[in-house]
């Protein structure tokens, strides 16, 4: 068996697309019904969650290392953008919203971050809106944190003024 090399090794950040950004803490066999496994241990620490992602299958699942900083610069142009909603009913869009969260695409994420934003003038979200809201906003934040070696509290105040600045 040939080690080909990864482009992924230990204490890389890596995104999930469900889940994120996460930390490939080892890289460990493990035998599976007579077959030696290759596997990447991946921690997701916010969530107290562990995933184990066959080394093989990793680039087929959409798993990929984060964003490089023109991503992210895009990302945060994307939500300067004017919000983009459709016609379509909630549960419709609702579903796009959900696809592009779990996506794991940056720019994907912070278009439903731009698109679901509320100023405090304007009116309220539906507690699904809301959830929509916070998790790709977290998502963002979270891949520029790990992008910028920066604590999440700073880069959600980055992308909060992004924000702020936009509904002004």
């Amino acid at each position: 068996m040939s080690k080909k090399k990864s482009e992924f090794s230990p204490n890389d950040f890596v995104v999930y697309p469900a889940h994120g950004v996460g930390k490939i803490v080892s890289i460990e066999e493990q035998e599976v019904a007579g077959f030696q496994l290759e596997l990447f241990v991946i921690s997701f620490e916010k969530d107290k969650m562990t995933l184990r992602v066959p080394t093989n299958k990793a680039t087929e699942v959409g798993m990929r290392p984060l964003a490089g900083p023109d991503v992210v610069s895009q990302a945060m142009k994307t939500l300067r953008g004017k919000a983009k909603v459709k016609r379509a009913m909630w549960s419709r869009r609702a579903q796009e919203y959900e696809q592009k969260i779990n996506s794991g695409d940056l720019i994907a994420i912070a278009e439903v971050v731009r698109d679901l934003h509320r100023s405090n003038d304007q009116r309220e979200q539906s507690y699904s809106e809301r959830q929509l809201y916070e998790a790709a906003l977290e998502r963002l934040t979270r891949e520029i944190a790990a992008v910028n070696g920066a604590e999440e509290a700073v880069a959600g105040e980055e992308v909060a003024e992004v924000l702020m600045s936009r509904a002004a």
